[in-house]
């Protein structure tokens, strides 16, 4: 595949050797499913009374994993591992610690189609989509890794004090926190916790990563790429089970030095003020999901627009924090952009997303998909559907959660699915009149993850001036509000979207993990 680098924005036109070995790793993994998968703490597999069966969203009846139910012990024994190889790592020289790195993301690379594979089962993405997942991961453990580097590990001289007689010596130096825990997502179980994990592990932290309970087989696959790479023995370790049981005994750990959590506002607020009451102040990072505009004016290329928006409103079934859920089209393109966006959606492929010609796959789960259903009978009450708006049961989707891909029009400004965060293949649909009316619109949320626009150059300035978000794009096809890559679009967002400011893949996000100390040192002059 040389010449060939697996980005969002490169993944719809790979070369036929990418599939032929996704294919390969496909029937690989069918002719194993359902084995046992341990949890990892301080090295070792480590089994749990009760156990749970993770199972495919495209066959409900279908079991790829049995993971362990863990246990507030597990959290327990996860913690006391990750603080006591805390010490070793945290003193071990930057340049070990990131060539250990950066063997574990060649092992990605090495595993992609593998992952990919499990991905695609595990989440219900495409099968594009889920080597994009991996392929990120592998990038953004570098990015930290490269920050750490160019940075001389964070050891900067300050100014001298003008003292008479005595020569000072000022250092600022970012140190290690202790031990982090990460809480993914089911959504990107591998980037979400591989991400923040590697950005901890570079900064000289230990780690307990807690995947969602839908997707921990991937995550599991993550931690052993840490393990084969030669990170010591409780460095990285790996616990699974419900977030009311051994999640919450995580978070509320005395021995959590920092949070990492991303997934809904709802959870992620609760968790902030839980986190809250411990004994002083310590860090959390949250990415808490968005509401996304996409604005599309008179002056936009209406076929690069619809082409934007599609893709990032179905892609991976409308669940990402990053979805164009709504759209606002201004009055003299309405017509001819809803004709084109309904085209354009009813072609979407749907099925099972291990096939390489399929688009959309199911949604994660029972619940979602009755939350999907429940939606669009509120919709259906307040507006109509350009398309979609319907369960797919015919056939093989019987037996998995599937959702056409639905856009709604009509619906008031006032209803509160403008502003509610669905996580599903819902888009809604309005106009306006001038770009000044729309930008308030766009902005009238409590979320600022991404944003997207197409129209004039002069208009993407005064869209980029105005929009509030953390992740923003102009007349991209590749994607109206998705598609960032480490090194490229630093991911993150506003308000009620991130707590940090900071975006995850750019220039500032490593240092997160790091608190800073002055080193003063006082010399007598002889």
């Amino acid at each position: 595949m040389a010449g060939f680098k697996l980005t969002y924005a490169t993944m719809y036109n790979p070369p036929d050797e990418l599939h032929a070995n996704f294919d390969a790793s496909l029937a690989k993994l069918k002719s194993s499913l359902g084995k046992e998968q341990a949890m990892l703490i301080n090295g070792k597999d480590v089994f749990a009374d009760e156990k749970f069966e993770d199972r495919t969203p495209i066959d409900a009846g279908v079991v790829l994993a049995v993971m362990q139910k863990g246990s507030e012990k597990h959290a327990e024994q996860a913690m006391a591992a990750a603080r006591k190889a805390f010490p070793g790592w945290s003193h071990t020289p930057w340049q070990e610690r990131i060539k250990l790195l950066r063997k574990a993301a060649d092992l990605i690379d090495e595993r992609l189609t593998d992952l990919g594979a499990v991905m695609s089962m595990e989440v219900g993405k495409n099968r594009m989509e889920s080597m994009g997942d991996v392929a990120e991961t592998a990038d953004l453990i570098r990015y930290s890794c490269d920050m750490i580097e160019q940075n001389d590990g964070f050891v900067k001289p300050m100014g001298k004090d003008p003292l008479p007689y005595h020569d000072a010596t000022n250092t600022s130096v970012l140190r290690p926190y202790g031990v982090w825990l990460v809480v993914s997502p089911f959504n990107f179980p591998f980037a979400l916790t591989g991400g923040p994990a590697g950005a901890a592990l570079a900064a000289g932290n230990t780690i307990v990563m807690k995947p969602a309970t839908d997707t921990p087989f991937i995550v599991r696959l993550l931690a052993d790429c840490f393990r084969d790479a030669g990170l010591p023995d409780g460095v990285v370790n790996f616990v699974t089970g419900p977030g009311r049981t051994i999640g919450a005994a995580l978070v509320n750990s005395p021995e959590v030095d920092g949070v990492t959590f991303t997934g809904s506002y709802d959870v992620g607020m609760k968790m902030f003020r839980d986190y809250a009451n411990g004994r002083f102040v310590r860090p959390m990072v949250l990415e808490l999901g968005g509401k996304n505009p996409a604005i599309v004016t008179k002056n936009a290329n209406l076929e690069d627009a619809a082409q934007g928006i599609v893709r990032s409103a179905f892609g991976l079934q409308g669940q990402k924090c990053s979805a164009a859920s709504r759209v606002y089209i201004q009055n003299e393109v309405y017509d001819d952009m809803l004709a084109r966006l309904k085209e354009l959606t009813e072609k979407l492929s749907i099925g099972d997303p291990t096939d390489k010609k399929v688009f959309l796959g199911p949604v994660i789960n029972k619940s979602a998909y009755q939350d999907f259903q429940d939606f669009c009978g509120e919709l259906s009450k307040a507006g109509k559907f350009l398309t979609g708006g319907n369960i797919l049961t015919e056939g093989a989707l019987g037996n998995g959660y599937y959702c056409a891909p639905t856009l709604a029009i009509d619906l008031p400004y006032s209803h509160r699915l403008w502003k509610h965060e669905m996580f599903l293949p819902i888009t809604t649909i309005g106009k306006f009149n001038t770009l000044e009316e729309a930008m308030p619109m766009a902005n009238d949320v409590d979320y600022g993850l991404t944003a997207g626009m197409y129209g004039s150059e002069e208009e993407a300035e005064y869209f980029f001036d105005k929009i509030e978000a953390g992740v923003t794009y102009a007349n991209r096809p590749q994607g109206a509000t998705t598609g960032a890559w480490p090194g490229f679009q630093p991911f993150g967002g506003w308000k009620g979207s991130g707590s940090s400011g900071k975006n995850a893949g750019g220039y500032h996000y490593v240092q997160l993990y790091m608190h800073e100390q002055i080193r003063t040192l006082i010399r007598n002059k002889k």
